[in-house]
């Protein structure tokens, strides 16, 4: 919906830039090549949005498969693609306005929950990997797997700090950009702290399989989610293109208009990049993963297996119903989930920018900067609680 070819198109959509905007005061004066992008991305992720929040009300507290809503999770598919293309339709009418900035907040919002929900998964996949690989260690050939525990480890390490020194670089300034100086280097420090923490001897004592691989994987997501911050900031002195960076140009002047940035932004890319990955990490882990199953409200031990087959007279094995006494996973959670995403998609998308109080072009803002900020904050703490929590709740079952 933001590819070039696909502007001329929307613009046909009656009262969408066409001939400017019936707000009255600003007409004509809208930027429809390129806001018009930006538009359409709202509009679908809202219908998106408000297709899966319906879907989220209507599954609340259903058990197992003879509650009549069921039959609505796991079927009826011709009908609720027809309500999502209906909704999608009707986005597409709704009149400017408020609308954009409204919409935006929800998804700063529901954007942060997903990204908390991004660094739960991330957190689990470290330590997954790490006992992954131990095991495998322990079993036979442990050195190749300890070479390809440190070596992996060392190029973590070795890209975050490297990050590190680009952002100096290339993101403060001598006389400018305090932010950024107190994100990259408490940032650094907080990355220096969870990795002395992870190989603390108490620590090691109560969790075996706690290592640097994982602290090495979590200091260089935070050196992205810092990156993406930056990249938001609306002081260009402090924010140069990327293009610029790579090409060797000069630096943007501070009135480059912040619409001019493509859709291919390199930091909403690789935002994609990780949203898929942790959407198809959650998907096909192992059933038997309790930190999986909590966040995704499950049972252990429930899922469609061979046992859960039976076999006709004619020998064809057939799938049957092994929701019967309990569902396998949370149907409300499921799309709520889902919710968030297509709001962390339509940020994404739209590289957090906020639209201008005239309507006329998308511009960075501080608040989206916090945001992301924030959220690395959080996901460190997250880390390091896993780190410590078996110290401080020494009755708890952590295993």
């Amino acid at each position: 919906m933001i590819l070039p070819g696909m502007e001329a198109h929307l613009k046909k959509i009656p009262g969408f830039c066409v001939g400017g905007t019936s707000i009255p005061g600003i007409e004509n004066k809208v930027n429809c090549d390129v806001i018009v992008g930006y538009k359409s991305v709202y509009r679908m992720c809202f219908a998106m949005a408000c297709f899966f929040f319906l879907f989220s009300v209507i599954m609340i507290r259903v058990r197992s498969s003879k509650d009549p809503r069921a039959s609505i999770q796991n079927g009826f598919w011709f009908f609720k693609f027809l309500i999502l293309v209906g909704i999608t339709v009707g986005a597409f009418f709704i009149p400017d306005g408020t609308f954009n900035t409204v919409w935006y907040y929800f998804g700063v919002v529901g954007s942060f929950v997903f990204i908390i929900i991004q660094l739960i998964l991330l957190v689990d996949f470290a330590h997954s990997w790490n006992q992954s690989w131990l095991e495998k260690a322990e079993e036979g050939n442990s050195k190749c797997w300890f070479a390809a525990l440190l070596s992996f480890t060392f190029v973590h390490y070795a890209l975050a700090f490297a990050a590190v020194v680009l952002f100096y670089v290339f993101y403060t300034q001598p006389d400018d950009c305090t932010e950024h100086k107190v994100f990259i280097s408490l940032n650094l420090i907080f990355c220096i702290v969870v990795s002395i923490v992870a190989i603390l001897p108490k620590v090691q004592e109560a969790q075996p399989s706690s290592g640097l691989l994982q602290a090495s994987l979590i200091s260089l997501y935070t050196m992205y989610v810092t990156w993406s911050a930056m990249t938001n900031n609306p002081n260009r002195q402090c924010n140069p293109s990327l293009l610029s960076l790579v090409g060797g140009g000069p630096t943007p002047a501070p009135t480059r208009n912040p619409a001019e940035v493509q859709w291919w932004d390199a930091q909403g890319i690789v935002g994609l990049v990780i949203f898929f990955f942790c959407t198809l990490y959650a998907s096909i882990r192992s059933s038997n993963n309790t930190q999986v199953n909590k966040l995704m409200q499950t049972e252990e031990g429930q899922g469609l297996t061979a046992d859960h087959e039976a076999a006709d007279e004619d020998g064809v094995r057939r799938a049957v119903d092994n929701e019967e006494d309990g569902v396998t996973y949370s149907y409300s959670f499921f799309h709520f989930s889902l919710f968030l995403a297509s709001l962390y998609i339509m940020m994404t998308l739209t590289n957090w920018y906020m639209p201008d109080s005239d309507y006329q072009a998308m511009r960075s803002t501080m608040p989206a900067v916090w945001v992301k900020i924030c959220s690395s904050w959080l996901g460190l703490g997250l880390y390091l609680w896993t780190l410590v929590a078996p110290l401080v709740l020494p009755d708890r079952e952590f295993s």
